[in-house]
C-alpha cells in the first residue's frame, strides 16, 4: 500500500468509480478491496483500487456473484470464463421458464372437459432435460438384453436418436407431447414386451453391433420415401432391412424367413411404438424420425409376406402416408409414415 498521502478516501474512491459509499464498505468487509486505516481510523484505498473496483462494478452489473468475481480477482478464472459459466447458467433458467411458459399455456388452451386431464399430465413432467432423462432410462432399460456385447458407442447413437432433445422454447404442444412420452415411458406392459423382444434377439442375434448398423443403413434408405409419403413396399430399403438381418440370424431372405423376422419384430409395429414415434416427432419438430422410417420398414415387410400394412388389413393404405407436410383427401392433414 502507498504512502497514505498518494491514497483515497472512501467517499473520494466511491465518486471515482460510482460505487455507492455503504458497497464499498461491504466490499471491504468481504475482502474484495484491500484498504489500511488512517492514524484517525479511516479507511484508504490506494490507485488500484480505483480499477479493481471499477471492475467489481462491471462483473456485478452483469448479474455475476461474489464467488465468481472472486475467482477473476484471484486470477483463478478469466474474465471470459466466468461469464460463459454464468451465461450457461441464465440459458439453463431461461429453458426453465420457457417450459414453464408453454406448460402454463397448454393447461389454458385446453377445453374446459380436458383441462383437468391436460393439468395432471404436464404437472407430472418437471421440465424438458427431467423428461429426456425418464425416455433416456427408458430405452436403455429395455434394450439392455439386446445390446449387451455390442459398443456402448452403438446404444448411445440409437438413445440419441430415439429420444428428442428439447426445444429451447417449446410450444404447448410440444410440452404434451413429451408429457405424453413420459407416461408412455411409464407403461410396465410396453417396458416388458420391448425386453422380451431384446432378449429373443439376444440368443437369436450373432452381431448386434452390425445389425443396428445395417438397419440404419436401410432406415437411411426409407427415409426421403417416408419424407415424399410413399406407401411401404419393396425396394433397396427393404432389402437392406431384411438383409442386414439374415447376416445376423443365420439365414437368407426367402419369404419363409420374412414370415419369421414379421413375428420378430411384432414389438416394433405395436400400435403403443406407433404412438411414441408419432410423439417423438411432434416433440422434436421431426418429421421423419428414426422410429418412422423403421415402421416403413416393418410394415413394408409384412406387405411382403401378405401379412398387412399398418391396418393389419393386408393392404398399405396410401393416404397414412402422404407427403410431410402435405394433406389428405378431405383436406385432413395427416402424419408422416410410422408416427400414427
Amino acid at each position: 500500500m502507498p504512502f497514505l498521502d498518494e491514497t483515497f478516501g472512501i467517499g473520494e474512491l466511491a465518486r471515482l468509480t460510482g460505487v455507492p459509499v455503504r458497497t464499498v464498505r461491504f466490499y471491504c468487509d468481504e475482502g474484495i478491496v484491500e484498504s489500511v486505516r488512517s492514524a484517525g481510523g479511516h479507511r484508504r484505498f490506494d490507485p488500484a483500487a480505483v480499477e479493481r473496483l471499477g471492475l467489481v462494478r462491471r462483473l456485478r452489473g452483469l448479474g455475476l456473484g461474489l464467488p465468481s468475481v472472486r475467482l477473476v480477482l484471484a486470477g483463478e478464472r478469466s474474465v471470459a470464463e466466468v461469464v460463459a459459466a454464468e451465461r450457461a447458467a441464465l440459458d439453463v433458467q431461461l429453458a426453465g421458464l420457457a417450459w414453464r411458459r408453454a406448460s402454463l399455456r397448454a393447461v389454458e388452451e385446453a377445453g374446459p372437459a380436458d383441462r383437468a386431464a391436460r393439468l395432471e399430465l404436464v404437472a407430472a413432467v418437471q421440465d424438458g432435460g427431467a423428461a429426456r432423462d425418464v425416455l433416456i432410462d427408458f430405452w436403455r432399460r429395455t434394450m439392455v438384453s439386446s445390446v449387451s456385447s455390442a459398443s456402448g458407442a452403438m446404444l448411445d447413437v440409437f438413445v440419441a436418436l430415439a429420444v428428442p432433445a428439447p426445444p429451447v422454447d417449446p410450444t404447448p404442444g410440444q410440452v404434451v407431447a413429451f408429457a405424453e412420452l413420459v407416461a408412455l415411458a411409464g407403461d410396465r406392459a410396453l417396458a416388458r414386451t420391448l425386453l422380451a423382444m431384446a432378449r429373443s434377439n439376444a440368443e437369436l442375434v450373432s452381431d448386434e453391433a452390425a445389425l443396428m448398423a445395417g438397419i440404419g443403413e436401410a432406415c437411411a434408405l426409407a427415409r426421403p420415401l417416408v419424407r415424399a409419403g410413399e406407401a411401404p413396399g419393396a425396394g433397396p430399403a427393404l432389402d437392406r432391412f431384411v438383409d442386414a438381418h439374415a447376416s445376423v440370424r443365420g439365414g437368407r431372405d426367402t419369404p419363409g424367413f420374412r414370415g419369421q423376422l414379421l413375428a420378430h419384430v411384432a414389438a416394433d409395429r405395436d400400435p403403443r411404438m406407433r404412438r411414441y414415434w408419432r410423439l417423438a416427432a411432434e416433440a422434436g419438430g421431426e418429421p421423419v424420425t428414426l422410429g418412422a422410417s423403421h415402421l416403413w420398414l416393418t410394415d413394408s415387410l409384412a406387405l411382403s409376406v401378405g401379412d398387412g400394412g399398418p391396418d393389419g388389413r393386408g393392404r398399405a393404405r396410401a393416404a397414412a402416408f402422404p407427403p410431410v407436410g402435405g394433406a389428405v383427401p378431405g383436406g385432413r392433414r395427416e402424419e408422416s409414415a410410422g408416427t400414427g
